[in-house]
């Protein structure tokens, strides 16, 4: 069953774009914005999506920003004054943030409006957005099926329409899995695209980044046109980018995952279909056999998700009388199996992973993939109570093609360009070298000008 908010009201179809133009015009207010995003956000309440209290009203941002008055959500990893953040944890102490964190201030920047926060799983470190004790998020596609992770509250609440755009991050897929999931435009941005937190600058290796979750590649485009100033002086910056370019591409193409596991049906099909759209517009495609990395990279990268685990599960304060084993069963599994003796030689060969994935870019310009090994699960398949050794071996062969951007700093997109044999969306990834989001974001304007995707409406 289908459940969205969209309807005759001050938010109607608007993207974040049209929504701040019609502020800035005067066709709709910011307290008719506002309690338009008040009422959708509990006409899907059944998605299970919020975390905390929803704010009557908003932390509103900079007037003069170019998203002023639109209102968003903020995942519950990242700090905002006032309010708990709960990692998406059912066992952590939490208490009220004394000011907000940089995703909060960056969004305050451009004129957001702080609504609330969005679920996770706990620490982010699931596909599917599931917990051991409370409801899970549910997809409003079909909402039998998962949202996808970590950021699935907020891919749930953009796709159903309560609010245009909402935060994500992304430290192994996490936006660009919901996004997938839930019929959604998620770009993992390059490392250095956006201030990291102040834990992530202490990790060897730096995965996560931040970002946004859109129903539209000019919402993306147009935020980080924005949160471009941050970056690193490395980066080649995005610039303003608004539509097509009318250079043709050499564009390489993954079908099997680094991680050996076999790609379903649907996805192939989803990947082929999206060859299909590619070469009737001129550009150049051919299949990339090998990707260009150690063959341990997948149980490389196991291993220091691993480690994350372990360090999260030992320094977050817990409830009282609450033990490391009442943490959910896959921070649990993962942190035991840690072994810091394993992780010198992981760092190194993770390290390394960056100029192996740059030479696949000698000879093409953009890499196309699934986004994920299968079409999304229902709801329990990727749940805390699957025994942790079935738990890992089905999560490693489903989110098995994002983790690679993330170790090696790069830039990908999931577009939303196929559906599953159940209705729901499906998601195909482009990628480029670290630095390169704009011919990214110019080639998504194309495809999305060329196969409109499906609207939940429909």
């Amino acid at each position: 069953m289908a459940l969205h908010a969209f309807g005759d009201d001050a938010l109607g179809m608007h993207d974040a774009v049209g929504l701040a133009r019609a502020l800035r015009l005067g066709e709709v207010s910011r307290d008719e914005v506002t309690a338009a995003a008040l009422s959708r956000i509990e006409k899907v309440s059944e998605l299970d999506a919020l975390v905390g209290p929803v704010l009557a009203s908003p932390m509103h941002g900079d007037a003069s920003g170019p998203f002023a008055g639109v209102p968003t959500v903020i995942k519950d990893n990242s700090d905002v004054r006032g309010l708990t953040t709960g990692q998406g944890s059912e066992i952590i102490r939490a208490r009220p943030a004394a000011k907000h964190g940089p995703v909060a201030r960056e969004m305050q920047s451009m004129g957001f409006g702080i609504l609330a926060k969005t679920t996770l799983p706990e620490f982010g470190l699931s596909a599917s957005t599931e917990f051991p004790t409370r409801s899970p998020t549910r997809n409003p596609w079909n909402t039998d099926y998962s949202t996808g992770a970590s950021s699935g509250g907020s891919a749930a609440l953009v796709a159903a329409g309560a609010v245009p755009l909402a935060h994500g991050n992304d430290g192994g897929g996490s936006i660009r899995i919901p996004a997938a999931c839930a019929g959604l435009v998620g770009l993992k941005p390059s490392r250095g695209r956006f201030v990291l937190p102040a834990l992530e600058k202490l990790l060897p290796v730096a995965i996560v980044s931040e970002g946004v979750l859109t129903r539209s590649v000019r919402d993306t485009a147009a935020f980080w046109a924005h949160a471009d100033r941050s970056s690193s002086r490395s980066l080649r910056p995005i610039g303003t980018v608004t539509g097509p370019s009318a250079r043709r591409l050499r564009i390489g193409v993954v079908r099997q995952s680094p991680a050996g596991g076999s790609t379903d049906a649907d996805t192939l099909a989803a990947v082929d279909g999206a060859v299909a759209l590619l070469e009737r517009l001129g550009h150049g495609v051919d299949a990339i056999d090998v990707v260009p990395i150690d063959q341990r990279f997948p149980e490389d990268f196991v291993e220091y998700w691993s480690f994350l685990a372990y360090v999260l599960q030992k320094s977050t304060p817990r409830i009282d009388g609450r033990t490391q084993r009442d943490f959910d069963s896959l921070t649990v599994g993962l942190a035991g199996r840690f072994r810091a003796t394993r992780l010198p030689g992981v760092v190194r060969r993770l390290r390394a992973a960056a100029a192996d994935y740059a030479s696949m870019f000698e000879r093409v310009d953009v890499v196309m993939s699934p986004v994920l090994g299968h079409a999304t699960p229902e709801l329990g398949f990727l749940s805390p109570h699957v025994p942790f050794d079935e738990y890992l071996a089905r999560l490693t062969s489903y989110a098995a093609f994002t983790p690679l951007h993330n170790v090696t700093g790069s830039p990908a997109i999931s577009l939303p360009l196929a559906q599953s044999s159940v209705g729901t969306p499906l998601g195909v990834m482009f990628s480029g070298p670290r630095g390169d989001e704009r011919t990214l974001l110019q080639l998504a304007f194309e495809l999305e000008d060329a196969a409109p995707w499906r609207s939940i409406v429909s």
